[in-house]
């Protein structure tokens, strides 16, 4: 009985220590939410300090294993808290994801005609190089030519 009890002990040790190792995972609606937030702060305190705070990767825009960028309709990535050098190209539109899917294409296409929505892709989770399943939501700043996105990997948590 005390053998079982132990091994019992141990397991839910094991699952807490998992999952403290691991950490939540962003859900949709928080990627909606953030998303309208960093909006909002777009229009509130302007771009040059919207893409500040965006693009801290200690700031507000990142959370769990998610974060917040933000585009112009032209392609050009403004703010990545990951991946900086992004935002030193002209334009991004000619990166493809390992299946040739020309991800940014479509967010700006989305931006433009739409204003929001969901799109598919495979991307690299944060700290890592191996491409993940991950759905973005791509949402317009309104009354100006930025947009900004976030996303979830679908399939399991970033660590």
């Amino acid at each position: 009985m005390k053998k079982r009890y132990l091994i019992s002990t141990i397991m839910v040790i094991l699952c807490f220590a998992a999952t403290a190792i691991a950490g939540p995972a962003a859900t949709k609606d928080e990627c909606v939410v953030r998303c309208h937030e960093a909006a909002s702060m777009v229009t509130a305190k302007g771009v040059e300090e919207a893409a500040k705070l965006i693009g801290d990767p200690q700031g507000p825009f990142v959370w769990k294993d998610s974060y917040v960028f933000m585009m112009n309709l032209e392609g050009k990535m403004v703010a990545h808290p990951f991946q900086p050098e992004l935002t030193k190209k002209d334009h991004v539109l000619l990166y493809t994801d390992p299946t040739d899917k020309a991800l940014f294409v479509h967010f700006v296409n989305l931006a433009k005609n739409v204003g929001h929505g969901w799109v598919e892709y495979m991307w690299p989770k944060p700290g890592k190089s191996t491409p993940s399943k991950k759905i973005t939501y791509i949402y317009r700043v309104p009354d100006t030519d930025y947009f900004v996105g976030a996303g979830v990997y679908v399939g399991g948590m970033m660590y």
